[in-house]
């Protein structure tokens, strides 16, 4: 069993920053790739940004590129995701999740086991 727990979220107005952790517990096999995703009121969970357990390859949506980082840091067994430049659409539960299997499909909601309980991230215009 994985237990994810996030935490960093809160309220900025556009143009600001925040950054989210995701902190994991228990076994590391079960953990291949972590990502991040956000879901906000009518619209389904979007994949945001995801990293390769061992940190070699990241991937970003569209939408996060250029302002978005995603990073982690193996000796606390947690990954950021550092927002910069945020707009009001960025407005969402963030979620990070992870699982055995790798990032190929990383987008894909579907392919992970684990998940946290959310953080709320809220910009305003």
């Amino acid at each position: 069993q994985v237990r994810l727990v996030e935490s960093g979220g809160g309220s900025v107005q556009a143009g600001g920053s925040l950054r989210l952790s995701c902190a994991a517990y228990g076994y590391s096999y079960s953990i291949n790739c972590i990502g991040w995703f956000r879901q906000s009121p009518g619209n389904e969970r979007e994949g945001v940004a995801a990293i390769s357990s061992g940190g070699g390859s990241t991937y970003y949506a569209d939408s996060v590129k250029g302002r978005f980082t995603i990073s982690q840091d193996n000796a606390k067994n947690t990954v950021y995701l550092q927002m910069n430049g945020l707009k009001p659409e960025d407005t969402a539960i963030y979620y990070c999740a992870t699982g055995p299997n790798g990032c190929r499909t990383w987008a894909a909601a579907s392919k992970y086991n684990y998940w946290g309980q959310g953080t709320q991230v809220t910009v305003s215009s």
